[in-house]
């Protein structure tokens, strides 16, 4: 940079990704020649997650243990004995369904994954990609799921620059942010007195799609926002300059793509939380209880907590007791859908770390 000014126009006219001519993937026990041999402290070696024995890792950890005094405390306040006698209620098959709906949930994503890896000139072959996208989940009770970055660590060895996975990362929250904003605004347009305040986020959310369809409007702003100083000004920057480099990820089609993804995603999740309504014996309509588990997932999500958690499990909890649920059933219902949910992909996600490091 030589302290010249960012050139944004340079961002604009640029036609291919800056990494495409100088990465090929690579299995990680490929051998090196030449000027493609990483030098110390670097490439492949420096690449491998070393680092996750750091922070991400003592937040998860952190996360876990107050998860389950958070449980446990939920459990004793509705009533111990309610709360086990429901659990058992459940059975083993409807267990079986709602893993294998998450299951879903989970693949659906992988797939979306690999589509916008694809956009951005770094594809990955599923068999290596599979296992590092899953390896992700241990972190995914990290503020924001910053943890889930670990990915770019992981995918580094195999070619992928560091700035494709990142970019196809923020491509993920966002679609999933749309998603669940989606499947809520569904949910609350039954509610009459809720409708203004869902058509006007829904504009909002229009308007931010073919926003970032402009890139005159993205650098414009960009401009305006570098003049400033402030924390906030420079965090547009940073939004501005990850839309301008990685577009490719939030031109229409691509997130049509991701927003279609995320919605059959997530409605998998919450129609497992519908059919374990019923198995405790408390239905609810479809409707009503996709709504309750995407409004909880948005609000966690929202809440900036590692893994929504407190937020998603209070909102869900509330929803349900006001819907008529006893204390016990509510619990119990919110209980069973995050370990069968969050918690099942921690569990997958850890099994797959391990065999990473």
């Amino acid at each position: 940079m030589g302290g010249h000014p960012r050139s944004v126009g340079r961002a604009l006219r640029e036609p291919r990704l800056p990494w495409r001519r100088h990465h090929r993937l690579t299995a990680p026990n490929a051998r090196d020649t030449g000027s493609s041999r990483p030098k110390e402290g670097c490439g492949a070696d420096a690449a491998r997650p070393t680092g996750t024995r750091g922070l991400p890792v003592r937040a998860a950890l952190a996360s876990v243990a107050l998860a389950a005094l958070g449980y446990l405390a939920l459990s004793l306040w509705a009533g111990w004995r309610d709360v086990v006698a429901g659990i058992d209620a459940v059975g083993p098959l409807v267990l079986a369904g709602l893993l294998a709906l998450s299951l879903a949930n989970y693949l659906l994503r992988f797939v979306r994954w690999g589509r916008y890896l694809s956009l951005l000139d770094a594809p990955v072959p599923w068999r290596i990609n599979l296992p590092v996208y899953f390896a992700g989940f241990a972190l995914t009770t990290t503020p924001g799921k910053l943890g889930e970055t670990l990915r770019s660590a992981l995918l580094k060895p195999h070619g992928v620059p560091p700035p494709a996975s990142l970019a196809a990362f923020f491509a993920e929250r966002a679609s999933d942010l749309l998603a669940v904003i989606t499947i809520t605004s569904f949910g609350l347009w039954s509610y009459a007195p809720a409708r203004p305040a869902v058509a006007a986020g829904l504009a909002l959310v229009l308007v931010a799609l073919i926003g970032v369809q402009s890139t005159r409007l993205i650098a414009a702003i960009d401009r305006r926002a570098s003049a400033h100083p402030h924390a906030l000004a420079k965090l547009v920057v940073r939004l501005c300059e990850i839309v301008l480099h990685f577009r490719r990820c939030f031109r229409l089609p691509a997130m049509s793509m991701g927003l279609a993804f995320g919605i059959a995603a997530w409605l998998a999740e919450g129609i497992g939380f519908w059919w374990l309504l019923a198995a405790l014996g408390q239905p609810l309509p479809l409707a009503d209880a996709v709504f309750i588990y995407a409004f909880a997932m948005l609000v966690g999500g929202l809440s900036f907590l590692p893994g929504g958690l407190g937020g998603s499990e209070a909102v869900m909890i509330g929803l349900l007791t006001l819907h008529g649920l006893p204390d016990a059933s509510a619990v119990t219902a919110t209980l069973i859908c995050r370990l069968a949910t969050l918690w099942f992909a921690v569990a997958i996600g850890a099994v797959f770390l391990s065999r990473q490091r």
